[in-house]
């Protein structure tokens, strides 16, 4: 069964530092774009990062840039969003999701991705 989990979500105080996991089973997350979305109560999912994980680059939303970190782990088939300095504007349900391909660059828009996560719940407090 092809699936992505995510763990790592919790309660953080302002400035903390969370590191969330999408773990990936069935599918290799090789040659492909792992992205991290979210969504927060009342407002519509947007994107927050992704990687390509042939290429190794890496894409941020202007309003984490600088703050979050999308890496990989191909030999646990795992990708994680290192969250540091963190606001409250960061809660929301985090979402991984994965689709195959062999371009360089990733899409930011969600209808590119092919599997989707059941997403892990950040809040962060002032």
């Amino acid at each position: 069964q092809e699936q992505l989990v995510e763990s790592g979500g919790g309660s953080v105080q302002a400035g903390g530092s969370l590191l969330l996991s999408c773990a990936a089973s069935g599918f290799t997350i090789r040659r492909a774009c792992m992205g991290w979305f979210r969504q927060a109560p009342g407002k519509e999912r947007e994107w927050v990062s992704s990687i390509n994980t042939g290429k190794g680059n890496t894409y941020y939303a202007d309003s984490v840039k600088g703050r979050f970190a999308i890496s990989q782990d191909n030999a646990k088939n795992t990708v994680y969003l290192q969250m540091n300095s963190a606001k409250p504007e960061d809660t929301a349900m985090y979402y991984c999701a994965f689709y195959a391909t062999i371009r360089d660059g990733c899409s930011t828009t969600q209808p590119a991705y092919t599997h989707w996560g059941q997403g892990t719940q950040v809040t962060v407090s002032s």
